[in-house]
């Protein structure tokens, strides 16, 4: 067979020019191209030419794969494979689930036959069963181990300076699109919070509304969607007009909310004191994983201690009501495999008692605690904002801290808690693709 080198440069151009207008010159040369990589580039009179090798074939413990670039692994597992088969009839094409039981397929299955196209594998299997493997799904676990899940991606990070670009939303956009959420749910997973503007004040159930277009509202020993003025009708400071630091919810929770909102309905002054003069109720939020970056460049061990030491959570102010997380938890919670900060568990109200035995002594949590807190309070890490009727926020609970300033008079809020899990598929499911958003999800 000829191969590039060996071609004169005239019959070369020859060859080339044909494949590009969809015919081939010689056989060897057809066969010639599809040797070539995908990194490949032949240039003639201005045209350029890509070829690709992608081929699979029986390997003896698995399927083996020809790809360019660097590989993780030279072949697939065959049960492994034949497990993955997304046919319709192993996988059900409405639910996505599986329709087979794993364990009925011979533990030694393997290819009766094996072919490769320009789509992907068709594989006949000798159990008579035939499955076709795109080239994405071959190559990626051929390069990768698994799919990246990562919900983390694009993220920004803020300070005081969030107040000039606040994300905000329309009611109207949110309640009428697809779209609408899609932003919504884009922004909170940026920046950690969005703001819902023009949001209709004169009846509560328009806020619920609106906050059911991300997910369902989760409820909780303190109810569904909460409508509540400061008169402790539940036992928690919430319930007070105290100024409250900056904290997370639902510390106490193993599987702490996703998703908070607050919509401040009326604001009512005490007697004899206007409305323009009545002091107080701004709210606070602070992005946590800002600050827990400030505090490993500041205080790189500092950090390490609140990823480590694990605390009691707890809430049992109500009665009849005690509950705590299924184990003890650390306040900077961050992913065993990469690293990187998963969650912030704070709210120093609801902490219990600093435990022995956790890798550091209590004075070392403290320590570390005492510049954790001072760096949440600095003025730069410090967003204020007064909340106002027909504005309602809605923020990440798993990373952004809110608080507020003590205040005078009544204030009526609603809102609502609403689980981790079904906001970030809503998010997923608004602004990807539904192939991407499977391929993240089963692998």
């Amino acid at each position: 067979m000829k191969s590039f080198r060996t071609l004169k440069p005239a019959l070369l151009r020859r060859e080339l020019l044909a494949a590009s207008r969809g015919r081939s010159y010689s056989r060897s040369f057809a066969l010639c191209a599809t040797t070539t990589t995908t990194t490949q580039r032949l240039r003639v009179n201005n045209v350029r030419h890509y070829s690709s090798q992608k081929s699979a074939s029986v390997g003896g413990d698995g399927l083996k794969v020809d790809i360019a670039g660097a590989k993780k692994r030279e072949s697939l597992p065959y049960f492994w494979l034949r497990d993955n088969c997304r046919c319709a009839s192993c996988i059900n094409q409405d639910t996505r689930q599986r329709n087979f039981n794993t364990f009925a397929i011979p533990a030694d299955i393997k290819p009766s036959n094996v072919s490769s196209t320009s789509e992907g594998v068709f594989v006949k299997w000798s159990d008579g069963h035939e499955s076709q493997y795109d080239w994405d799904f071959i190559q990626h676990y051929v390069k990768e181990d698994k799919r990246d899940r990562s919900v983390t991606h694009d993220q920004h990070y803020w300070g005081a300076e969030i107040a000039s670009n606040q994300p905000t939303v329309s009611y109207n956009d949110v309640m009428n699109s697809e779209q609408g959420v899609a932003e919504l749910t884009a922004k909170i997973q940026k920046y950690g919070f969005s703001f819902i503007d023009s949001t209709p004040h004169h009846d509560p159930d328009l806020t619920r509304q609106v906050l059911e277009r991300i997910a369902f509202i989760r409820l909780t020993h303190y109810g569904g969607f909460y409508d509540f003025i400061p008169d402790l009708a539940m036992a928690d400071t919430a319930y007070t007009n105290l100024a409250l630091p900056a904290h997370t919810d639902n510390t106490y929770f193993t599987d702490p909310s996703g998703l908070q909102a607050f919509h401040l309905l009326s604001h009512t002054p005490p007697p004899g004191v206007s409305a323009e003069t009545a002091q107080g109720g701004a709210s606070l939020l602070v992005d946590g994983f800002n600050a827990a970056r400030v505090l490993k460049k500041e205080d790189p061990k500092a950090y390490e201690i609140l990823t480590k030491v694990r605390l009691p959570w707890h809430a049992s102010g109500n009665a009849g009501i005690t509950i705590t997380p299924d184990k003890l938890y650390p306040v900077l919670e961050v992913d065993g495999e990469t690293g990187e900060l998963n969650r912030v568990r704070w709210n120093n109200d609801d902490r219990g008692v600093v435990p022995f035995g956790e890798g550091y002594t209590p004075e070392e949590w403290y320590g570390a605690a005492r510049k954790w807190d001072e760096i949440l309070r600095r003025g730069e890490s410090e967003f204020w904002v007064q909340l106002t009727p027909g504005r309602v926020l809605v923020f990440d609970n798993w990373r952004v801290m809110h608080g507020r300033s003590a205040f005078e008079g009544i204030r009526r809020i609603c809102g609502a808690y609403i689980n981790r899990d079904d906001w970030i598929s809503r998010w997923r499911n608004t602004n990807f693709d539904r192939k991407k958003v499977l391929n993240s999800v089963i692998g």
